[in-house]
């Protein structure tokens, strides 16, 4: 992939991260970290499908990486995660997969509607085990590391 097509991933990575943002009524001061978290994830997730790792893996990998910022975002600006974390998930979502299998579906072409719909539900789980996954972690990393000084 050349530098243009990475650049125009940037570009509508953000801007949809950051306008579901505005959709989801994220507080002003914290759409630039919206669009960052989907980004971000976004990046991870066409770099790893360069790598050639399947899409599911890749998937979960990327989720992860968003909460993993959203927690790192939230706790920064003093913001509940869901903010970042909804808002930085939408680029991962396989919107275009579920259109394509209910237009298969409509063309009697059951056959291709089936594996299209059954993509889509494996990255929608892949999305959210990446998400439990780095919800269980943070929570057994702030039970095993020492809590530092708050004052």
């Amino acid at each position: 992939m050349d530098l243009n097509a990475y650049l125009q991933h940037f570009i509508a990575s953000f801007a949809a991260s950051a306008g579901f943002g505005v959709l989801f009524n994220a507080p002003r001061r914290a759409l630039l970290q919206c669009g960052l978290a989907g980004m971000a994830g976004w990046m991870l997730y066409i770099w790893l499908q360069q790598m050639q790792v399947l899409p599911v893996t890749a998937t979960v990998v990327a989720a992860f990486w968003v909460t993993i910022i959203s927690h790192f975002f939230a706790k920064t600006y003093k913001t509940p995660i869901i903010v970042f974390s909804v808002s930085g998930i939408i680029p991962l979502v396989p919107g275009g997969l579920a259109y394509d299998a209910l237009r298969h579906v409509a063309m009697n072409e059951y056959d291709r509607a089936v594996s299209l719909g059954a993509q889509a539900f494996m990255i929608s789980g892949a999305i959210g085990l990446g998400l439990v996954l780095a919800e269980v972690t943070n929570q057994v990393t702030r039970k095993i590391l020492p809590v530092r000084n708050r004052g």
